[in-house]
């Protein structure tokens, strides 16, 4: 049915009000910006010195953070990291619990991310947890289980989360080791484990259904405890392999698994240039023009290269404080020349090692957002208020008139390629519009 016969079909309200700007405004303006904090109640457990720019003392660094325009706080949830000896692998319901707390007490949003393992997921590690290894399993049935137990706990501590991510850096799928059955065997059967053709520009068919699976009953979770939450599917692809990264969602679409924002990482000390990550976000958007994308995961150093490095961007950006900002205030550039693109934010930005006397202190992590030898914030840190504050994406909005040929737009200010064809409430030239 075309959209013009659509028109003659459905009941259309046209909501007789022009929008003022400032109530617009008030709608669209969302943007999301801030950093995984994932390790702030272990620092402050070891009495990290966190000083503002000027040397002054930080009372709350949640409120803080708040002041310099951050809104949204990042944290990682594993099953049971007790048996894991990294220092950064400590978060567990409990932990996560008492600092999501915090974070919603201090009026912030919360991003929950959910690894789905005891230890660090990532895409070459997706470990099943250890309490789930059994022979006799189903994936999706006990996917569920937990997300669903874990977020009625967290709301029930006033944690409730704003955004879930439903697994971390997945882009070749989570939970290895299960064989198409569920029984778990080795790592070499890979029951939720994608395979890359040979030339790393697609899938092949092989376990989607598992991860599939895995997903659908994640989200349906998701929707079921946290129904005002956005869930976030995360992959890592985009910036060195976008291709990939299109051919993981087209899947994604293909099976109907539900869920509202791309997520992305990218570090460019491992995948190359800004203009990698300009590039795969343009093909992101061109290919799934109804989708958010947020970069959820980013970082520079400051002083000294992130250790396995396999790009030099020194020449660009030299390894300094003044470096790591305008590595910042190019990529918030960047970012601002894709209208879908609505959140940001910086990895392990509170590592901090000034004070530390336990095993924080060797501040092996030199791309936080606070100097490891003197507790000061570093000037990226600002930079990031930049993205909130950025109005860019709906401006040719605001330029469309009544009468004419105008655009149309989600109330988030997500331009569409065309005009809807599903029920909703849309803006259109200045106006709201309700299909139904």
């Amino acid at each position: 049915m075309t959209f013009r016969n659509r028109w003659a079909r459905v009941a259309v309200l046209v909501i007789s009000f022009l929008i003022p700007h400032s109530s617009f405004l008030e709608i669209n303006a969302q943007r999301y910006v801030g950093g995984d904090i994932s390790v702030l109640l272990k620092y402050e457990q070891q009495n990290a010195t966190y000083l503002d720019k000027d040397g002054a003392a930080i009372a709350d660094v949640l409120e803080f953070l708040k002041q310099q325009g951050w809104n949204t706080m990042r944290v990682r949830l594993f099953v049971d990291p007790s048996n894991d000896p990294d220092k950064c692998v400590v978060q567990d319901l409990e932990y996560v619990k008492t600092l999501g707390k915090r974070i919603k007490d201090a009026g912030l949003l919360f991003m929950l991310d959910f690894h789905y393992s005891d230890t660090w997921a990532d895409p070459g590690h997706q470990t099943i947890p250890d309490s789930w290894k059994i022979w006799s399993w189903t994936p999706d049935v006990t996917v569920y289980n937990y997300t669903k137990e874990t977020l009625e706990a967290l709301v029930a501590a006033g944690a409730t989360p704003d955004l879930i991510q439903t697994g971390n850096e997945i882009s070749f799928g989570m939970l290895w080791g299960f064989t198409q059955d569920g029984k778990y065997e080795d790592w070499e059967e890979w029951g939720g484990h994608l395979e890359a053709t040979a030339d790393w520009k697609d899938y092949t068919d092989k376990h989607w259904d598992n991860f599939s699976k895995m997903l659908k009953a994640a989200g349906k979770a998701c929707r079921e405890v946290c129904p005002e939450a956005r869930i976030i599917i995360h992959t890592e692809q985009c910036a060195n392999n976008p291709t990939l990264d299109v051919a993981f969602f087209r899947h994604i679409q293909q099976y109907e698994i539900d869920y509202d924002i791309i997520g992305v990482s990218y570090y460019p000390y491992y995948k190359g240039p800004l203009s990698n990550l300009d590039r795969g976000l343009t093909q992101l958007e061109e290919n799934f023009p109804d989708k958010q994308i947020q970069l959820v995961e980013t970082g520079y150093p400051s002083k000294w290269e992130v250790g396995g490095s396999s790009y030099d961007y020194t020449k660009t950006y030299p390894y300094t404080h003044e470096g790591q900002r305008q590595y910042t205030a190019d990529l918030i550039a960047m970012l601002q020349k894709h209208p879908q693109v609505n959140g940001l934010s910086w990895w392990y930005a509170e590592a901090n090692a000034k004070g530390c006397t336990g095993d924080l202190a060797t501040g092996w992590y030199n791309a936080s957002l606070f100097d490891n030898e003197t507790g000061r914030a570093l000037p990226a840190l600002y930079e990031l208020k930049a993205f909130a504050d950025d109005l860019s994406a709906i401006v040719p909005f605001l330029n469309d008139r009544v009468g004419e040929r105008a655009d149309w737009y989600t109330l988030q200010g997500l331009r569409l390629p065309s005009a809807p064809s599903r029920p909703g409430l849309y803006l259109n030239a200045g106006r709201k519009v309700l299909l139904r």
